[in-house]
């Protein structure tokens, strides 16, 4: 299952948006289950806090918010803090998550400001931009605004610091309903991969941090700081991923998605003592427990979907680009892997087996979505993942 995003426009309704997006959806037709997260950006209407109730109601229980405008390009994507607040006030009232991309916009472009006139603008530095700072202040700031909210439940994406995870981590220990995300990219590069040939396709905003910075994400995964390992999914050529080579445009996101699951079971349970169902919890149960989808999603068990994907350990595989969908290129190339898929399963229907395809374009059907009570309150996670 794959939740995309609704980008909502100003001039336009809540639903308005969320309607066009999913008629996109409809008529382009995907292989798997899908569901939209509600983004909304820039100055918020008065109206359009209330509007997300509505949506809510209707399945789409998701609010993404950035606290940055990312680039100095992107202006206007950044939600203030006002806004935000009353968004926390609907979400608490009605059921909702918050799904927060948080940095600190003022560290932020304070250091774009300062590189460029340094002449230090190359994409090298973009730990630099991105920084832990950025993230240890933003981070605190929204769990605070929401500790005044009661009732507010989160999902921090994108966690790719240590003092993201703490912040995570104190707020869990007050019973906040917090959930902290990270991904592949960041539990295994770090900012000096970007020094490497083409080594902006090892990037996705906000940025890879320290060896340290990791080594805290590893350390909160086993603690349940970190619930979910996700991936930030845009499928691009090598071209465009690498054109840029400053720290105001290199591309974001990544090509992750196909060998996600088995470059973490590799590293998870192959090589860091992880647990199978700690491994099945980071990267399928607790995403279907927060997003609102479990038990229909995440498990295997009567009632279930019986969404299924097979690892097989005899199937040892080194990752290369020519043999996979996403696109020309990844950021796995040459990493041997201790399993690989040998057979996915939607909803009962045998879609890939081996190396074949057998599905069809038309078999995904859109998910309708509610957060349960439990994890509005804070349930913990997964065994041994908090």
């Amino acid at each position: 299952t794959i939740i995309d995003f609704t980008r909502w426009m100003h001039g336009k309704t809540i639903m308005g948006a969320i309607e066009e997006r999913m008629a996109d959806w409809t008529a382009d037709g995907c292989p798997c289950d899908w569901a939209l997260h509600t983004m909304v950006e820039g100055d918020l209407p008065p109206e359009i806090p209330g509007q997300i109730a509505e949506a809510i109601a209707a399945g789409h229980p998701t609010v993404k918010i950035f606290t940055t405008d990312i680039t100095p390009s992107r202006k206007g994507r950044m939600v203030d803090f006002g806004d935000i607040w009353e968004v926390f006030q609907v979400l608490a009232k009605h059921g909702g998550l918050g799904v927060i991309h948080a940095e600190d916009n003022d560290i932020v472009m304070h250091m774009y400001a300062k590189l460029f006139r340094e002449n230090r603008a190359g994409f090298e530095n973009m730990a630099e931009v991105h920084n832990t700072l950025s993230e240890d202040l933003s981070f605190r700031r929204v769990l605070r605004l929401a500790e005044q909210v009661p009732g507010t439940a989160l999902y921090m994406l994108h966690v790719s610091a240590a003092n993201g995870v703490q912040a995570i981590r104190e707020a869990r220990a007050k019973n906040q309903p917090v959930y902290g995300e990270s991904l592949h990219q960041y539990m295994l590069y770090t900012s000096e991969d970007y020094k490497r040939p083409n080594g902006q396709m090892y990037h996705t905003y906000p940025s890879l941090k320290s060896q340290a910075d990791q080594d805290a994400l590893w350390r909160g995964a086993m603690d349940g700081s970190i619930n979910c390992v996700a991936t930030d999914e845009l499928c691009c050529s090598l071209a465009v991923k690498t054109q840029g080579n400053r720290i105001d445009d290199t591309t974001g996101g990544n090509s992750g998605v196909e060998p996600r699951v088995a470059v973490m079971y590799s590293e998870m349970v192959g090589k860091r003592g992880f647990t199978l169902r700690q491994f099945v919890d980071a990267v399928s149960t607790n995403a279907a427990k927060v997003m609102g989808m479990y038990p229909r999603k995440g498990a295997i068990a009567p009632g279930a979907d019986a969404d299924i994907c097979i690892l097989d350990p005899a199937l040892k595989r080194t990752v290369r680009a020519e043999v996979m969908h996403e696109a020309d290129y990844s950021p796995w190339e040459g990493r041997t892997v201790d399993a690989w898929p040998a057979m996915t399963i939607l909803r009962g229907k045998i879609m890939v087996e081996g190396d074949r395809w057998l599905g069809d374009m038309a078999d995904g059907q859109w998910i309708h979505r509610s957060i349960p009570a439990e994890i509005r309150a804070g349930a913990a996670l997964g065994s041994g993942l908090g």
